[in-house]
């Protein structure tokens, strides 16, 4: 059986090999925004795997989920609560699709969702914040509604929700 379109689910261990190749596609460097990954967690094996999918599900402060379809984890979109550090440098809402699936505007779509999960936590508006330059991402903002607020070294937007 095959999904019926792309899906946001909650972070899940049962797809460790589904979200280790969307890892792999991304190659070594700066980690992908959107799955809470820290540099200190060990994802290779089947136990740092779990762990990490545990303490994101710990987490009270952000709200995790990944883009699946047919099988395959296209991205990941976290949405962080409160003023926190984290919020102040990267913003309420952080997402990232993998290289291969580019282009099919499943982060506007991850977007609008989460967007409403931020109303019903009685936000009032959200930050995004996107490298200086990433003219697909901020597009991807401008169409949700979110408004350029500062275009320094990066490009903060807001997103009013009321």
């Amino acid at each position: 059986m095959t999904d019926t379109g792309p899906r946001l689910v909650a972070p899940a261990t049962r797809l460790r090999a589904a979200w280790l190749d969307a890892h792999a596609e991304w190659g070594p460097g700066r980690h992908e925004d959107g799955f809470g990954l820290l540099g200190a967690d060990e994802v290779l094996t089947p136990q740092g795997f779990s762990s990490w999918v545990a303490r994101l599900g710990r987490d009270t402060s952000c709200t995790y989920r990944w883009i699946a379809e047919d099988g395959a984890v296209l991205g990941g979109i976290a949405l962080r609560h409160g003023t926190h550090e984290s919020v102040r440098r990267a913003g309420h809402l952080g997402y990232g699709i993998r290289p291969s699936a580019r282009g099919r505007g499943l982060a506007g779509w991850a977007l609008g969702w989460m967007l409403a999960e931020a109303r019903s936590l009685g936000m009032d508006h959200v930050v995004l914040v996107c490298a200086a330059g990433n003219v697909a991402s901020a597009r991807t903002i401008e169409r949700r509604g979110g408004v350029l607020e500062d275009a320094g070294a990066t490009w903060r937007y807001r997103i009013p929700l009321r």
